[in-house]
């Protein structure tokens, strides 16, 4: 096991090609052995002289108001920022994580809770929808996203533990007070698994959206929305569950991680990454742990790019003009330091993407901030990244209505952006 610091390194090509092996937890000091299996090649470093910036190559806007079919939603929550509840319908936002859809430029974005919260989200139904981004990029394109149909999360079999809020229903649908899904992974047979908050959990739907499984949570580890608390204290901040969550390339693995650190652990960068045996449907007793930088607690995001490396997100709790720190970090689960902390490298500072070609432009409202070169990604919750092509990155945010980051005026646009990394 190399277990030698993560060199800086440029993203050449050969970086973000899938290897036919799966990732590996090492072992932390102390923990069980590592898993076997072939070593990915070690990553070149970049020549004197050659440009190792990112470049902002396309956006697509979906505007806030986008509504799907289905019954009112936000209820709960006081008309603020323009906005006015409940929405007649279901509102299209909040995109926390995504896959590739059905075929090429196609996108397959999960929803979260809704509205920001257990008691505010209760007529928000959870699905994922099938997006189709046609980006603006340096030599046109309308920056613009077409919505089609939904998968639609449920329970139909009884496998969610207590009551949920359509317990009585035929659907028995699933809405933002019984989960809050924040990252989404396919199977190799076409099923979707889910980070949820509220546990947390590891869930397994069908690829239709019916919930196979009773939800798998870490032994000791429970947040406050647990419903299988019984009085006893969480053990993990509330909000702070599996955000960000890998699949390994053979699809024997998951790699969920948690948001922010746990109740116990006084240091609030140190993050737990724990593995996921889909064919033995349990966690295994491999952990390692990620720290995020001092001045960004939460991990936001991760996905799988090739063998052991995967990409992630790490963000402040700012918005607008005051997010001063969410970027990019590529890591490898086998490169750890002698205290069993994964070792990382920066790819993308989400607060200065480079725009040579003047995507964001532009500004499609009055008082937009954060766009030109560089461009800034200014909502609250950046939460989506997705390996598009071996060097591109697509980047999304979740949304809460009627949250503003790029406009104070105005509730956040559901942004697209795609960023191409050094090559």
């Amino acid at each position: 096991m190399d277990t030698g610091h993560f060199r800086p390194a440029s993203l050449r090509r050969s970086l973000f090609i899938a290897a036919a092996v799966a990732l590996a937890l090492p072992t932390v000091p102390g923990g069980a052995a590592a898993s076997s299996g072939t070593a990915a090649s070690p990553i070149p470093s970049l020549e004197d002289g050659q440009d190792r910036r990112p470049a902002l190559i396309g956006r697509a806007v979906l505007p806030w108001d986008t509504l799907a079919p289905g019954p009112p939603a936000g209820a709960a929550l006081p008309s603020a920022n323009g906005v006015t509840f409940p929405r007649p319908a279901q509102p299209v936002e909040g995109f926390s994580s995504m896959v590739s859809g059905r075929s090429p430029g196609e996108y397959l974005a999960m929803e979260d809770n809704g509205f920001g919260s257990k008691a505010n989200s209760a007529d928000f139904l959870i699905r994922a929808y099938y997006l189709r981004p046609s980006f603006k990029t340096p030599s046109g394109g309308p920056g613009t996203v077409e919505v089609s149909d939904f998968v639609s999360f449920r329970d139909p079999w009884h496998k969610m533990p207590g009551a949920i809020v359509n317990e009585s229903t035929e659907d028995r649908l699933l809405t933002g007070a019984d989960i809050d899904p924040e990252s989404l992974q396919r199977g190799r047979n076409g099923d979707l698994w889910v980070g949820d908050e509220f546990g947390p959990w590891v869930m397994h739907f069908d690829a239709s959206g019916r919930l196979l499984d009773p939800p798998y949570g870490v032994p000791g580890i429970k947040s406050p929305n647990n419903p299988t608390l019984g009085g006893a204290a969480p053990t993990q901040p509330n909000s702070r569950g599996f955000e960000a969550m890998a699949i390994s390339p053979n699809g024997q693995y998951l790699y969920p991680a948690l948001e922010g650190a746990t109740l116990a652990e006084p240091d609030k960068t140190l993050h737990n990454v724990y593995e996921f045996s889909i064919p033995d449907r349990q966690f295994t007793d491999r952990t390692v742990e990620y720290r995020t930088e001092n001045d960004s607690p939460l991990i936001a995001d991760m996905g799988g790019v090739g063998g052991h490396r995967v990409v992630l997100i790490e963000r402040d709790l700012g918005s607008g003009l005051n997010a001063t720190h969410r970027a990019i970090y590529l890591a490898d689960l086998r490169q750890i330091d002698a205290s069993g902390i994964l070792d990382k490298n920066q790819l993308v500072d989400l607060t200065a993407v480079p725009d040579p070609g003047l995507v964001s432009l532009p500004a499609l409202h009055d008082g937009d901030v954060g766009l030109g070169d560089p461009f800034r990604v200014t909502c609250e919750s950046v939460e989506t990244v997705h390996q598009v092509a071996d060097d591109q990155l697509l980047v999304a945010c979740d949304n809460n209505l009627p949250n503003s980051g790029r406009n104070p005026t105005r509730p956040d646009d559901n942004e697209f952006v795609l960023i191409e990394v050094p090559s």
